[in-house]
Order: C-alpha cells, then sequence, then structure tokens
C-alpha cells in the first residue's frame, strides 16, 4: 500500500530530522526537503490517476474544460502553497510562512472570480 510507505517515509524523515536538530541542526531543512520530495515521489502513481480522470472528464462534452483546467491549477497552487508554508514553519520562520499563505489566498481567490460569477449567474437565473 502506498500509504504505508508514505507514512514510513515520513516517520524516517522524522526520526532523521530529530537527530539532525541535535547535532547538525544546518542539514535539518535539506532532510525535511528530501523526505517532502520522497514522498512525493510515491505519490506520483496516484497523482497520474487524478490526471487520467480528469482528463476522462474533461473528454466528456457536458463541463466546461476551462473550469476543469481553472480547477485543478487552483488545487495545485494550494498544495504548493500548503507545502511553502509548511518548511517554512518547520525552519520557524512563521511570518514568513504567514505571509506566503496570505499571498496564496489572494492569488487564488482573485484566480476564482470566473468560476464565482459563474456560479451566481446560474442561482440568480434558479431563483424565481
Amino acid at each position: 500500500m502506498d500509504v504505508i510507505k508514505i507514512i514510513g517515509i515520513g516517520f524516517i524523515t522524522l526520526i532523521i530530522t530529530i537527530v539532525l536538530k541535535e547535532y547538525k541542526k544546518e542539514y535539518y531543512i535539506y532532510a525535511v526537503l528530501i523526505g517532502g520530495a520522497i514522498i512525493l515521489f510515491y505519490s506520483l502513481g496516484t497523482i497520474k490517476e487524478i490526471i487520467d480522470f480528469v482528463n476522462e472528464i474533461s473528454n466528456n462534452n457536458n463541463y466546461n474544460n476551462e473550469f476543469i483546467k481553472l480547477l485543478l491549477k487552483l488545487t495545485g497552487i494550494s498544495v504548493l502553497i500548503e507545502y511553502a508554508v509548511s518548511i517554512c514553519k518547520d525552519a520557524g520562520e512563521i511570518s514568513i510562512a504567514n505571509k506566503i499563505d496570505l499571498g496564496g489566498k489572494i492569488i487564488l481567490i482573485s484566480m476564482s472570480i470566473p468560476v464565482i460569477s459563474v456560479t451566481l449567474e446560474a442561482l440568480v437565473k434558479l431563483l424565481p
């Protein structure tokens, strides 16, 4: 199971980072980044399944392909922002993490305006 591998890698990374914090603090962040990259590598199969599913949906003419692409971009950006925030917090830079989080939220809101607009238009049409 992939989830067992990911949890195992996470625990191994945790143990390594605890040891590095004690003896070689300057290498701590590298261990976090490498552990995250390995976890991402093991997640690629699942990511491929998600992409295949989205491609299957986008081939269906009942859906607007531009919105599907936009939703995928929004999801990807939010995952990247969360990862960057987590790394900053791990490094002890909470103020930078908060600024990345705020900037990311602003970008996500600005990118989602077309979806919000179309949704509101559809709601207005449904109301009597």
